[in-house]
């Protein structure tokens, strides 16, 4: 019976890790193939002749996003971009999650900006509005414009603030007879205990500073201001404008292979990448953060 048992287990997790690589070749085999199809010439797309393997392999697609300076330019700009969102969101997000965190006994109004903070998460302003007051501010074309309009993600507010409510009052108590300050206690018993939870909402703000074209689109009007997915979002192979401008013939043999559709799928892969390097160092706080943040015991 026991022996019966034992061999129904390990079927079951054969039966599991099969379909487990299935799921994973399903969301892994589309990027496969828009990596081959980065790496493909524009022929070979346009036949659809692209598989599993790149077909007459090339780089003049990514030869044309990385061989501008302007690419780097914007490179740059999004990584400050990163850089300085982080760091305001999480002063934001960790002192208004904080004081939000405590009972109606302890802050009285509590409740009346916790229905401000969920009337503006369901019903923004808008982005004609939005735009008004950024321009009003003279932020237009400057890295502000792309930082400021999102520098308190509501939706991070809440699950941090869930996680604070997770942790003991004692500790806070406790520091609060030995002499510590609000702030101390904030900043050497809730921030310590709470590493789960920032770096989940701190991947969230690295991710969506990032990815983030249109507001690039919208506030930033000079192209050498725009951030690297705006930048790349704008590329785009024209044969006709260069023969028009008088391309010379290694120009217009080196933009004869690259079509738009190779060039969509490098932008893809240029766009995936830094993200790809810093998922793997804040996955392990993920699952964590969002399940003790998004429950209130």
């Amino acid at each position: 019976m026991i022996e019966n048992k034992s061999a129904t287990s390990k079927i079951r997790f054969a039966v599991i890790h099969i379909v487990v690589v299935l799921l994973a070749l399903v969301c892994l085999l589309p990027l496969w193939n828009i990596i081959c199809i980065s790496f493909s010439s524009s022929a070979a797309v346009a036949g659809n002749r692209v598989g599993l393997w790149p077909v007459q392999a090339t780089v003049a697609a990514y030869e044309k996003i990385i061989g501008d300076t302007q690419f780097w330019r914007s490179f740059g700009i999004s990584a400050l971009r990163v850089v300085i969102a982080l760091v305001l969101n999480l002063v934001m997000i960790v002192l208004m999650a904080y004081p939000l965190s405590k009972s109606k006994k302890e802050f009285r109004a509590r409740n009346v900006y916790m229905y401000l903070m969920v009337f503006a998460m369901l019903f923004s302003g808008g982005m004609i509005p939005t735009y008004l007051v950024v321009k009003e501010l003279g932020l237009l074309n400057s890295i502000w414009s792309l930082i400021l309009p999102g520098a308190v993600p509501i939706f991070s507010v809440i699950m941090v603030m869930n996680f604070f409510m997770g942790i003991p009052q004692s500790l806070g108590e406790a520091a609060t007879i030995d002499g510590a300050t609000p702030m101390q206690i904030l900043t050497r018993i809730y921030v310590p205990c709470s590493k789960p939870s920032l770096a989940t909402v701190a991947l969230f703000s690295i991710v969506g500073s990032w990815n983030d074209f249109y507001n690039g689109l919208i506030y930033i009007t000079k192209i050498k201001n725009y951030p690297v997915m705006t930048y790349i979002q704008s590329l785009s192979v024209n044969l006709e404008e260069l023969i028009k401008n008088g391309g010379n013939a290694n120009a217009l043999a080196n933009a004869a292979e690259v079509s738009n559709q190779n060039l969509n799928a490098a932008k893809i892969v240029v766009a995936v990448i830094p993200l790809l390097l810093i998922y793997p160092l804040l996955q392990k706080y993920l699952i964590t953060g969002i399940v003790m943040g998004s429950v209130k015991e």
